[in-house]
C-alpha cells in the first residue's frame, strides 16, 4: 500500500499521514511540520466506532430509502424554511461541495463561528488581513510568548521548533508548557486586555517601544498609549491578579529579542473578544514585533485565505451560535453537533424538536444524531479524495484516498445524488479538486498555498497602518461564582473522540472530589461530580469542551465583534447538592 494522506481534523497540527503495508496509520517522516508525529486523535483513529447504516425515525433504512426521505423532505420545503448548517468536524475543502446544492435551491446557511470569531475580527480590524507566524517562522525566535495558547493538546507538532528558546506563558491554568516556563503569569480569566494594555504602557515608559516601526507603521500609537494611561495601574493589577514585576519579567525576558507571542482562542471567549486581540496586537506593535524576522503575534489563521473554492455559495444566513432550528421546515447538519456544542444547549435541544424534519449527515453518534428524524453515514478521510488547508501553518495537503469505504456517502456522492434529483448541474469530482489542486503550490514535493509571506507584513499593512484600539471597557467581573474555562480536553476535540467528564476545581475550592454539585449560570443549570486538578486557580472551575451538558451553562450570545460565541462571558455559581 504505502500510500500518504493527511488528517482533516479541526486542529492546527494537520498531520501528514503514512498508510504502511498493513494498512495501519503512521506518521510520514518526510513532512517538515508534523515530522512523523501523530496527535492522540488519529493514533486511536481506527478504534472510534462509526455510524454504520441510515436511519429514519431510529430505524435501520437502506440508503436508497434514505435518500428518497431527503430529497421528498428537501422538495416540501420552502427555501426560506430550508437551513444548512456545516461545522468542522472535516475541514477538507472538498466538504463544501454540498453547500453548491443547498445554494442552488436558496437554502439558508449560516454565518460566524462557534470557536475563533471574535479573535480573527480583532485581528482584521488592526492589520487588515490575517497572517500567521508558522512553525518554520517560530523556529527563528528566541522568546514565545504562549497566551492562553496550550499546545500540548493543541499543537503538539509544534514543540519540537520551541527547543532553546525562553518561554513565557500567560493563561489561568498552569498547563504543562506552564510549568515548564521561564516565567507563568496566572492572570485571571478575562483580563487579558487589562494586561495587554498594561504592557503597552510600561513598554513605553521604559523605552521599549520600537519608534521607528510605529512612525513608519503604526503613527496613531501615541492616542494608544493615552489610552493605556486611562488604566488605574496599582487597582487594575489588584484585580487581574498580576504584580509589577511580573510585567517587568516579561519586559525584560522580550527585551531585545526575536519574539513571538501566540494567542490562543479562550482569552477571546467573551462578547468583547476582538478588543483583547486588539490590545495584544497593540502591543505587538508597540514592541516593533511585525514584519521582522521571528517575531510576530499570531492567532488561528484564516485556512481559506487565498483560496478561489469552485462551488456556489450560499447569500442568505443567519448567525451559526444563536440559530433558531424552529423557523425551518427542514434542517440538514452535516459535520456538526450543534445539540452539544452550541452555547445554551437546553434552548438548543428544545428549538431542534420544533423543527419540521431533521437531518444529521455524519461519522459518530452524538446529541444531534440521536435526536434527528433521518440520519446518513459519512465516509472517513481515508475513503475519499480531497485537499485540506490549515489554520496553524501554510501547507495544502493532497488528501488521497486510501481505501475502498463500504459504508456511508462521501459529500460529493450526496451532492451528486441530490443535485441529479433536482436537476442541478454539478461538474466532476476530478473537476473540483484539479481546480483547489492548481491552487498549489509544492516544493519539494510539500504542497503550500500560494502567495503566503516569508516574513507576516514585512510589506507593512493591508490598510496601510496598524489600526490601534481606541475605546475600552475595563470592567471586571466582581460578581459571586467561579470563572468558567472551556478549554480542549487531551483526548478529544470538542464532542468527537473521548469526552470528558465532570467539572474540575482546585482541591482548595472548597468542594470535596466524587461529590455532585450543582452549576448554574444565567442561561442555565447542571448537576456534575467534582473532580481536582491543581493547575487550577481557585476562583475557576474547568468543563472541557465536549462535556456532555457543559454547555447548559454558555448563554446563547454574540461577541461584539466577528459573530462568535461567548462561551465564558458568565461566572458561575456553585452549591453542594446537601446543602
Amino acid at each position: 500500500m504505502n500510500q500518504t494522506t493527511a488528517c482533516p481534523l479541526d486542529c492546527y497540527d494537520a498531520c501528514r499521514i503514512h498508510i504502511d503495508e498493513n494498512g495501519k496509520i503512521k506518521g510520514d517522516k518526510t513532512h517538515p511540520v508534523t515530522s512523523g508525529y501523530l496527535c492522540p486523535h488519529l493514533n486511536h483513529f481506527a478504534q472510534q466506532d462509526r455510524i454504520q447504516f441510515p436511519r429514519l425515525h431510529g430505524e435501520t433504512v437502506t440508503m436508497e430509502k434514505a435518500l428518497e426521505t431527503l430529497i421528498d423532505a428537501l422538495q416540501k420545503s420552502k427555501p426560506d424554511q430550508l437551513l444548512y448548517y456545516r461545522g468542522s468536524g472535516n475541514i477538507g475543502l472538498m466538504q463544501r461541495v454540498s453547500e453548491h446544492f443547498f445554494a442552488s435551491i436558496k437554502a439558508v446557511g449560516t454565518s460566524g463561528s462557534l470557536c475563533d470569531g471574535a479573535g480573527e475580527a480583532g485581528v482584521l480590524l488592526g492589520r487588515g488581513k490575517n497572517e500567521i507566524l508558522s512553525p518554520q517562522m517560530i523556529r527563528e525566535s528566541e522568546v514565545v510568548v504562549f497566551w492562553g495558547r496550550n499546545p500540548h493538546t493543541t499543537h503538539s507538532h509544534l514543540l519540537p521548533f520551541l527547543e532553546g528558546k525562553k518561554i513565557i506563558v500567560i493563561d489561568p491554568f498552569k498547563t504543562v508548557i506552564a510549568q515548564k516556563a521561564d516565567l507563568h503569569i496566572q492572570i485571571k480569566p478575562h483580563c487579558d486586555l487589562h494586561l495587554a494594555l498594561l504592557l503597552s504602557r510600561f513598554a513605553v515608559i521604559e523605552g521599549l517601544l520600537d519608534s521607528e516601526f510605529l512612525q513608519n507603521h503604526a503613527s496613531e500609537y501615541n492616542d494608544f498609549y493615552e489610552l493605556t494611561q486611562t488604566v488605574r495601574i496599582k487597582a487594575t493589577l489588584d484585580a487581574i491578579d498580576v504584580t509589577l514585576g511580573q510585567i517587568g519579567a516579561v519586559l525584560e525576558l522580550m527585551q531585545g529579542k526575536k519574539t513571538a507571542i501566540l494567542v490562543g482562542v479562550g482569552v477571546q471567549k467573551y462578547q468583547n473578544g476582538a478588543d483583547v486581540l486588539r490590545a495584544i496586537d497593540g502591543f505587538g506593535a508597540i514592541m516593533g514585533l511585525f514584519g521582522k524576522s521571528g517575531c510576530g503575534v499570531s492567532y488561528v489563521g484564516d485556512s481559506l485565505y487565498g483560496i478561489e473554492l469552485p462551488f456556489k455559495s450560499i447569500t442568505h444566513r443567519v448567525s451559526k451560535p444563536t440559530v433558531d432550528f424552529s423557523k425551518y421546515n427542514c434542517v440538514f447538519i452535516q459535520g456538526a453537533n450543534p445539540l452539544s456544542q452550541m452555547p445554551n444547549s437546553s434552548g438548543v435541544k428544545h428549538l431542534f424538536a420544533l423543527a419540521g424534519f431533521s437531518v444529521y449527515f455524519g461519522l459518530y453518534e452524538n446529541e444531534t444524531s440521536q435526536a434527528a428524524d433521518l440520519v446518513i453515514p459519512a465516509k472517513t478521510f481515508l475513503e475519499k479524495d480531497d485537499i485540506r488547508s490549515s489554520y496553524g501553518d501554510y501547507t495544502l495537503q493532497e488528501m488521497r484516498k486510501v481505501t475502498e469505504g463500504t459504508i456511508g456517502l462521501s459529500e460529493y456522492e450526496l451532492t451528486r445524488a441530490l443535485c441529479d434529483a433536482f436537476g442541478i448541474a454539478l461538474e466532476s469530482e476530478s473537476f473540483y479538486l484539479e481546480s483547489l489542486h492548481s491552487q498549489i503550490d509544492y516544493q519539494e514535493g510539500v504542497g503550500y498555498r500560494q502567495k503566503r509571506p516569508d516574513i507576516p507584513y514585512e510589506d507593512g499593512f493591508e490598510n496601510g497602518e496598524f489600526e490601534f484600539l481606541d475605546e475600552i471597557d475595563l470592567s471586571v467581573d466582581s460578581s459571586e461564582g467561579f470563572y468558567l474555562i472551556t478549554s480542549k480536553y487531551s483526548k478529544g476535540l470538542n464532542s468527537q473522540f473521548k469526552r470528558a467528564e465532570g467539572v474540575y476545581f482546585h482541591p482548595e475550592a472548597g468542594f470535596d472530589e466524587g461529590e455532585l454539585v450543582h452549576l448554574s449560570s444565567h442561561a442555565g443549570a447542571v448537576d456534575m461530580i467534582v473532580k481536582y486538578d491543581a493547575c487550577l486557580r481557585r476562583d475557576c472551575l474547568m468543563i472541557y469542551s465536549g462535556t456532555v451538558d457543559g454547555n447548559v451553562l454558555t448563554p446563547a450570545l454574540l461577541s461584539y465583534e466577528g459573530e462568535s460565541a461567548v462561551y465564558q462571558e458568565y461566572k458561575i455559581k456553585v452549591t453542594k447538592k446537601n446543602d
